[in-house]
């Protein structure tokens, strides 16, 4: 008596496992039921389970979306992945027309390498240009992005003093002000980015991986969204999520009367349209002790909600370590077809 099939597959650290068709099953209504329970949203149907079960069994390496369901891509780390990724000393300029002409992105991200609008601040004439030469040369829309990064204002590199040393010390007030005081460095130093940008005419600022300092964090990008979106209403502006969950580390800060600790996509999102926000990014962490099919299950859950009751394009995260790709350096390219599947056709996402 032979057997029962094991189907080829994934941990959430990108190392292979085998794993029967109940196994698998097991997993992904584990993992909805987790992203149900936590972000009290409804799971996902049977048939959205099934159709997961099936996208991660399908065989062979490479998988592709349904014909005529293919979505429209935006980026993230500046167009320097040719040379930081693949160690091509290719300037990024160039590297702009590689994206389009090559790769066949549908829009590029210029960015400073040293990816945070504090820093970019410093040398934004010579991004400015690097951002005019490459609208120069290419058709598709050009974004300029950073990070909020938070933590760069604090000393001694910055003006204000570390919440994360003051919290330690019991002084709680002074690292709550320190907070509120760096997303007032932080959402004048994005502003002052984007206006440098939009005259060059740049097509939108991607504010990268908001929230990765907590809840301040995302209320700077929402602030700086606002501000932009008022006084240089041309110009495009796409939030990008750094997690899930957003991290309370001051607590009690909100936006429009809602506070910021604790939100998940699904009200991030709604912060982020009456930010002016034109294109959403919202994020899932990927687990890395949990299997492909676990993390994908709970991925569409929360990503599904989110997309249910967004009125602006949902652009999902599908970078190393979130919304089900593997949190591993090289990234399995069977694993990531397969997120890109489930987030279009069950998720119905705007664009990755």
């Amino acid at each position: 008596m032979g057997s029962e099939k094991k189907f080829l597959t994934r941990m959430g650290d990108g190392s292979v496992v085998y794993m029967t068709e109940a196994e698998i099953r097991e997993d992904i209504l584990a993992g909805v039921q987790d992203a149900s329970s936590r972000g009290k949203i409804p799971p996902l149907s049977e048939a959205e389970m099934d159709h997961i079960y099936n996208i991660v069994t399908m065989p062979g390496n490479m998988v592709g979306v349904e014909y005529g369901r293919e979505v429209v891509s935006t980026s993230d780390s500046g167009a320097d992945k040719v040379g930081a990724k693949a160690g091509v000393p290719v300037e990024r300029t160039t590297q702009a027309v590689i994206h389009e002409r090559v790769l066949g992105g549908d829009s590029v991200d210029i960015g400073f390498r040293d990816y945070n609008y504090k820093t970019a601040k410093g040398v934004v004439e010579h991004e400015a240009y690097a951002t005019k030469a490459a609208l120069n040369i290419t058709t598709m829309p050009i974004f300029y992005g950073a990070m909020t990064n938070l933590g760069f204002y604090t000393k001694p590199d910055g003006p204000v003093e570390n919440w994360a040393e003051l919290l330690p010390e019991g002084r709680i007030q002074e690292a709550l002000e320190a907070q509120e005081e760096a997303v007032k460095h932080a959402v004048k130093d994005v502003v002052f980015v984007a206006e440098q940008m939009n005259k060059v005419g740049a097509d939108a600022m991607n504010l990268d991986t908001s929230g990765a300092a907590g809840d301040a964090d995302f209320l700077a990008a929402l602030q700086a969204t606002e501000i932009i979106r008022e006084r240089f209403p041309d110009l495009a502006v796409e939030i990008g999520m750094a997690g899930e969950f957003v991290l309370g580390m001051h607590g009690r800060l909100k936006y429009d009367g809602v506070r910021l600790a604790g939100l998940y996509p699904h009200q991030q999102v709604k912060l982020a349209e009456k930010a002016g926000a034109s294109i959403f990014g919202p994020v899932v962490n990927t687990n890395c002790n949990m299997t492909f099919p676990w993390n994908m299950g709970r991925v569409c859950t929360f990503i599904k909600a989110c997309s249910e009751v967004a009125e602006i394009p949902i652009h999902a995260n599908v970078g190393m370590g979130v919304c089900g790709i593997p949190m591993c350096e090289i990234l399995p390219s069977d694993a990531v077809c397969r997120v890109d599947k489930c987030l279009v056709e069950i998720c119905k996402i705007d664009g990755l």
